[in-house]
């Protein structure tokens, strides 16, 4: 009993002796118009302590011994402050920022679930802020290609885009095909084709990241993703309005207004775009080709529940009735005209050629801060598309392949992540995510039998003139058997439809630890469970079709049929990864080098005659970069290269199959390599000038055998869709004329090499190399009102961007033009 007495005498002495009083410091971070700054760094650099302020402006530091210490408040984007603080007792302080004038838009990501500035994230990123964006007109996916490289898109329509990031590309519109490229709408993925394309409006920033992501953004990001941050509500009264006209009636007008409702409690955000355009290529047969017209609208509130917790919710609905796209075919001519695809053409059907589509999407994101080291983020989704496109496969006024597409999804995501920071050397996040979708695309071909029989049988002579030829009967001809005179349908129907019904779990961990104070690892793991469910419907055509018997698909003319539904269903476990470092020589310079896993989830593919499991497409990555950043923050210069090892790699091209009909669908084509190298330079002169630009190269291309010895059909041919060479650059001037007005001048230039349309590199199925040139020069009125003159493509550069398409398959290829010449004037004001 001594012995415990003397003991806790002995700590209670201890306790008094070593250790004195702590204290806290706490306090509020605003702006110089009062508005609360979420996100600021505060930190005391002699004690190694620091934290974050809340969507609030609130932070708080505990556990500070009595003394004086030097705080510094840092956030970018504004001046950074240092301040003595003399500690005898707990601290309140009520902090202002003032913003900087001059910085580079963009630098700060959340690739790693964490903001961060580009420099310290171990990946190859490209990132553009909303500024950057709306001062390039940037409101499609397409043209952040001519800013981003390693970056190509490639937009048919709306419903029918191709994303593709360093040779691989993710463009099926299979409701049982999952993508390759991961596309993400703040924190959600929005990655399939028939969905993904939304317009860039009220955006925050744009991160496109290069190699295996699947730790990062799941089992769809097996070579990359792009993750679309959008504004949410502010703690702040603003409001932007701008308006613009050009050539082929382009108009736009686009906005947002963001108030609070509840002051310091509730902020409310609406923002929406009108962006339409007549077609720039005129259809004989009626109405105009590749042209624009799109409604968005977005809310988005966010409520402050507490000192710790915050809830976003964002709502999303968008509507696409753009004119048809031309495929035009590159073989017959229509009447009057040629075969060039940037001259008028004539498709069957005129005006009825076009997309319908809606899409709609409701988030709700939820963080709570559970302590100082721990926080907690879900973020809830539901999201639907459905699109209706009407196009003429064959190209020409021949009433032969008249196509629909109609395609439907539903998905819902849930995901928990819990983020970690010791504050010292070890932080990252672990989680679960759930994912649901259920789809379908649906494909009613509309045929004359007649026409059809001439592409079959005389397809030299399937037009004549511009002037479709028609054949009433199979010929007459014992060499075809008893089918030798039989009549042929004027007008016949069938319909294929495919299904996916598919479910997946996650399990995920990613985290950095700093080594020494330069060296930090990241290592990341993701597992994955999915129950993938396949099926495939062909509906007869109304009356038998003789002609399905040449093709294999009888009594269809090209859908073989399944009589009823065809189905198949399994479930696969997964696992990829990540392993990286980053040395950081000093604060400017950094390097990386990571291992990573990719992988493109198994596909089921449903045929007529039989079911078929491709093996999942797996790349190994290797990557080594250099990043860095200068003259605070106003110089940026990244370097990397890398190196790809696909096996299973899966190619999709149209093709007649004697037993299947036509057939669109994966195949296994063996190994791969690609290697390349990118750069990219940013630089703020000052205020009033800055420039970029970057450069990429991608040997891209199949392996002469695969991983068992065997020659492969594709051997040594390029990748579809992947330039050798690209580069971008340009530059803004600001000049100013008075005190309250000035003039700016914003040039950008952009070129990509050759690119084939289809992995079997036919020559005619290609773009040659090709650069464009954009110009916008304006007024701009007490930083709030802008006049500006805009024009895209200024050289009125012809070029198209497909090549092949359905029509390749019964071999009469079409081809999409690309946009000519673009201008117009805009007018914008700011309140």
């Amino acid at each position: 009993m001594k012995q415990i007495y003397l003991f806790a005498v002995l700590l209670s002495l201890f306790s008094f002796t070593g250790f004195s009083q702590t204290y806290s410091i706490s306090g509020q971070v605003r702006d110089t118009d009062k508005n609360l700054i979420p996100g600021a760094n505060v930190m005391i650099p002699g004690l190694n302590k620091g934290t974050v302020t809340s969507a609030n402006g609130k932070f708080e530091l505990k556990n500070i011994p009595e003394g004086s210490y030097d705080l510094k408040i840092t956030y970018l984007g504004f001046e950074t402050i240092e301040q003595l603080v003399e500690v005898t007792d707990n601290v309140e302080l009520s902090i202002s920022l003032k913003e900087a004038n001059y910085m580079l838009d963009g630098i700060m990501v959340s690739a790693q679930k964490r903001e961060q500035k580009n420099k310290d994230v171990p990946i190859a990123i490209t990132s553009y802020g909303g500024k950057f964006l709306e001062s390039t007109n940037t409101f499609e996916y397409d043209a952040l290609s001519e800013f981003v490289p390693g970056l190509q898109i490639q937009i048919q329509s709306v419903n029918n885009p191709g994303i593709v990031i360093r040779g691989i590309t993710s463009d099926s519109g299979d409701s049982r095909v999952e993508p390759r490229v991961s596309v993400f709408q703040d924190g959600v993925s929005i990655s399939k084709s028939r969905g993904s394309v939304v317009e860039l409006y009220d955006m925050e920033r744009v991160e496109v990241l290069k190699g295996p992501q699947g730790t990062l953004f799941g089992r769809g990001a097996q070579i990359g993703a792009v993750h679309l941050i959008q504004n949410k509500a502010k703690n702040q009264k603003s409001g932007f309005l701008k308006a613009a006209y050009g050539n082929y009636n382009q108009r736009i007008i686009t906005g947002h207004v963001n108030t609070p409702v509840v002051e310091d409690k509730l902020f409310v955000r609406l923002a929406g775009i009108y962006n339409a355009r007549d077609g720039y290529i005129d259809n004989l047969s009626g109405g105009d080709l590749n042209g624009k017209e799109t409604l968005a609208f977005r809310g988005s509130l966010k409520y402050l529940m507490g000192e710790k917790t915050t809830l976003d919710v964002i709502a999303n609905w968008q509507r696409d009735t753009p004119p048809g796209t031309s495929f035009k075919s590159g073989r017959f001519a229509p009447i009057g005209g040629d075969t060039n695809p940037n001259t008028f053409a004539d498709l069957e059907r005129g005006e009825e050629l076009g997309v319908d589509r809606d899409v709609w999407g409701l988030t709700a994101i939820l963080k709570h801060d559970i302590s100082e080291n721990w926080d907690l983020t879900s973020i809830t989704a539901y999201r639907e598309f459905d699109s209706d496109e009407a196009f003429d496969a064959d190209g020409t006024v021949a009433p032969v392949l008249f196509f629909r597409e109609q395609s439907e999804g539903k998905q819902f995501s849930q995901e928990l992540r819990f983020n970690f920071d010791t504050n010292e050397n070890f932080r990252g996040f672990v989680g679960a995510n759930f994912f649901a979708e259920d789809g379908s695309q649906s494909v009613p071909l509309e045929i004359n039998e007649q026409s059809f029989a001439a592409l079959l049988l005389a397809p030299d002579n399937f037009l004549v003139n511009g002037i479709p030829t028609l054949i009433p009967n199979i010929p007459n001809d014992p060499a075809f058997g008893p089918l030798a005179g039989a009549p042929l349908q004027e007008f016949n129907t069938e319909r294929s439809t495919n299904f996916g019904e598919n479910y997946s779990g996650d399990l995920f961990v990613d985290g950095s630890y700093d080594i020494t104070g330069k060296l930090t690892a990241t290592l990341g793991l993701r597992a994955t469970w999915e129950n993938i469910n396949a099926g495939l419907e062909v509906e007869n055509a109304d009356q038998p079709a003789f002609l399905g018997n040449f093709v294999g698909s009888f009594p269809n003319n090209i859908f073989a049929p399944t009589n009823g539904r065809r189905k198949a269903s399994e479930n696969f476990t997964s696992a990829v990864g990540r392993f990286a470092l980053n040395y950081d020589f000093n604060e400017e310079v950094s390097v990386f080098g990571n291992v990573a896993r990719g992988r493109r989830p198994n596909v089921i593919n449903v045929t007529a005659t039989d079911v078929n499991v491709l093996s999942d497409e797996t790349v190994w990555s290797y990557e080594l970069g250099f990043k860095s950043l200068f003259l605070n923050n106003r110089l940026q210069f990244d370097a990397n290269a890398f190196y790809y090892d696909y096996q299973n790699f899966q190619t999709t091209i149209a093709t007649l199959d004697p037993d299947d009909g036509l057939v669109i669908i994966p195949n296994d084509s063996g190994s791969a390599t690609s290697y390349g190298f990118e750069t990219s330079f940013q630089y703020a002169v000052s205020k009033d000038i800055s420039f970029f630009a970057n450069y990429g190269y991608i040997d891209a291309t199949f392996d002469d055998v695969d991983e068992d010895g065997n020659e492969q059909a594709l051997a040594g041919n390029r990748f579809r869709l992947t330039p050798e060479h690209s580069f971008s650059l340009g530059g803004n001037i600001d000049v100013s004329l008075t005190d309250r007005l000035e003039a700016f001048f914003l040039p950008t230039y952009s070129y990509k090499s050759e690119v084939f349309f289809e992995e079997t590199n036919l020559p005619n199925i290609s773009q040659e190399g090709y650069g464009l040139l954009n110009l916008r020069l304006g007024l701009r009125l007490d930083q709030t009102k802008e006049l500006t003159f805009f024009v895209t493509n200024a050289l009125d550069e012809e070029f198209i961007i497909d090549a092949g398409n359905t029509g390749g398959a019964f071999g009469i290829p079409t081809f999409i033009a690309g946009p000519p010449r673009f201008f117009g004037a805009q007018f914008s004001v700011r309140f």
